[in-house]
């Protein structure tokens, strides 16, 4: 039997707009779905394409303005217990324990059973998602990961035939993320519910849906073509990394969504009207650097251009002296760019405070270009994962706050230069004067970034810079940052915890062991041909072993280990075999800038 033929959950030509008049914003527009029974559904779309429109709309809790849901024969009027849903965010009680949030749900809904019966669901449940021991612990004492396990169980308790998932774990870092996908996967083979999920992560689909269908951009989005998953349960995450099938759907799912992108940039940008200004973009040689910019950037050291040695950090704490990064040795060549990946608590992010001059360092020091570091300094320029702008100022004034001081001696029309270049490299040409506050917060991080490289800085330290934003955005500035950086080359470190970013960004990617007293865990050369695109990254055989490596080194350090150095090296030898395997079976593919096509034309 084919479950996507299979009627249980039918969507009909749903749309649905709010506000009207000039105030009308057309959200969703002919959307058309069948869910079979026990069938797991991921839509993958952008930020603001209407996926949480969607999933209300199936849970009820909004109408739509045309057509509507079905379901078991019955159309949707409103909430309903057979349908639990799971929001980005936990929406818990502050003042109850975890049994006692998943408690008040069971006690909603189970009026009927005795008490005995409802505290035995909760406790299954609470198990099922691994939060005994923290049973009966306040939100306020959970992290991120395991506030979203108690909405995860409370939905499960509910024992509803639908579960409807609005992108529960988008707020969380990479690693916890991808470890909660896995026990999402483990859930729902025991539980075996119907499922929908809404979410911006490819990986995260794949692993977890039996068919995955993009949702077009916003306005009036829509349903595209669906891409059936076909692979064994169940499914594990690493394992996939050496799946064919699951390389070869994960780079058609990315480059049909980038696609898909690119069409509706281009519709968007045809219907702007510019704004009365002149963009730097149409004058002269739009692509040569500001010669401000260049003279700024001139150095005296290009050997052994950024050197980190016997590099600490201690704190003081009641329990005395907690030395958080110990004692760390490193090199980094002029315009090298290094990523820096590890577990939560590692120490990357003090690493990259110390360099930057914002955190004392309490053994060894930082010598850049041949000086010693020890204070902020505009040649270190940061971008944070909040880009903390100025709310009333522009988008121009934000970027100019920094140039008008790095520049004394360049004249207005320079200074406007290169203001203007860097806000046209990041996209933001016709959106210059906007005020920041008017913003979406991936436009705002384009701010940031245009605001780092226009200061002309020796070393371009960046802090998860797109961990607040959603994968599909992450791809977009991702690829701004690579071209940006590939016309200045200036030395750069990102902290990451994202393994795609890690690869795709650095030349080399330092590998932290846990803290307390972490250090260089390992070292990975990336040896990909530059300039790289997303897409074709995907495509290509070498890039999987890298990545392996990284899934490989991450597990390892899980749950607070601290493998051998045999195990290490182990993990690194069995790249190496892949890499030597995989280039004696075929020829390498096309260079990593061409891009994947997409079949667009399937997006009408």
């Amino acid at each position: 039997m084919d479950k996507a033929n299979t009627k249980y959950l039918e969507v009909s030509n749903l749309s649905k707009h709010y506000g009207e008049g000039a105030n009308r914003t057309d959200v969703l527009k002919d959307v058309n779905l069948n869910v079979a029974e026990g069938e797991f559904i991921a839509i993958v779309g952008f930020s603001g394409s209407g996926k949480t429109t969607l999933i209300s709309t199936l849970a009820g809790l909004i109408e739509g303005d045309g057509g509507g849901v079905i379901f078991k024969d019955q159309e949707i009027d409103g909430p309903s217990a057979e349908r639990s849903i799971v929001f980005q965010s936990y929406s818990l009680m502050p003042w109850l324990s975890v049994k006692g949030n998943v408690a008040l749900a069971v006690d909603q809904v189970h009026k009927s059973m005795s008490r005995k019966e409802r505290a035995d669901i909760v406790d299954k449940y609470i198990d099922m998602v691994g939060l005994t021991p923290a049973k009966d612990r306040l939100p306020a004492e959970l992290s991120g990961g395991m506030r979203q396990r108690v909405a995860v169980a409370r939905a499960l308790a509910m024992q509803s035939e639908v579960l409807l998932l609005d992108e529960p774990l988008s707020a969380l870092d990479a690693l916890t993320r991808s470890k909660l996908q896995a026990e999402f996967a483990d859930i729902c083979e025991k539980e075996r519910k119907t499922i929908v999920l809404v979410t911006n992560d490819v990986d995260e689909a794949i692993l977890l849906a039996d068919r995955v269908i993009p949702l077009t951009p916003a306005p009036n989005a829509t349903l595209a073509k669906e891409f059936k998953v076909d692979i064994a349960r169940p499914r594990n995450a690493s394992a996939m990394n050496s799946d064919e099938t699951f390389i070869k759907l994960r780079a058609e799912i990315t480059a049909y969504l980038m696609a898909m992108k690119t069409e509706s940039d281009a519709k968007e940008e045809a219907q702007t009207q510019l704004p009365n200004v002149i963009p730097f973009a149409g004058k002269k040689d739009r692509d040569a650097v500001p010669k401000a910019y260049a003279e700024a950037a001139q150095s005296v050291k290009d050997d052994r251009y950024l050197e980190l040695s016997k590099l600490s950090k201690v704190y003081p704490t009641p329990k005395g002296p907690l030395t958080v990064v110990d004692e760390i040795d490193f090199t980094i060549k002029k315009g090298e760019f290094i990523t820096l990946i590890g577990h939560s608590g590692c120490g990357k992010s003090t690493v990259l405070s110390m360099a930057a001059g914002l955190n004392s360092i309490t053994n060894g020091g930082i010598l850049l270009d041949g000086k010693h570091v020890v204070d902020g300094s505009p040649e270190r320029a940061v971008v944070f994962q909040s880009p903390s702008l100025m709310p009333w100022l522009t988008a121009y004034e934000n970027v100019a706050l920094g140039v008008e001081q790095v520049y004394p001696n360049a004249s207005k029309s320079e200074r406007c230069d290169v203001i203007e270049y860097y806000l046209q490299k990041v996209g933001l040409a016709d959106s210059m004067h906007k005020s920041a506050q008017d913003l979406s917060n991936g436009m705002k991080q384009r701010v940031g970034i245009a605001r780092a490289f226009a200061l002309s800085p020796k070393l371009l330290l960046l802090d998860e810079p797109f961990g607040m934003l959603d994968s599909l955005t992450r791809w977009e500035l991702q690829d701004v940052l690579m071209d940006v950086w590939t016309r200045t080359k200036v030395t750069a470190i990102c902290v990451t915890h994202d393994v795609d970013e890690a690869i795709l960004l650095a030349d080399r990617v330092l590998m932290m062991s846990n803290g307390p007293n972490a250090k260089i865990g390992n070292v990975m050369e990336v040896d990909l041909p530059r300039p790289r695109s997303r897409e074709a990254l995907l495509a290509h055989d070498d890039y999987y072993a890298y990545r392996e490596e990284l899934l490989e080194f991450l597990e390892a350090y899980e749950g607070g280990a601290n493998p051998s150095e045999e195990k290490l090296s182990s993990i690194s030898a069995k790249r190496e075999k892949r890499l030597q395997r995989q280039r004696s079976q075929a020829p390498l593919p096309a260079p990593l800038q061409a891009p994947l096509q997409a079949p667009v034309a399937a997006v009408e």
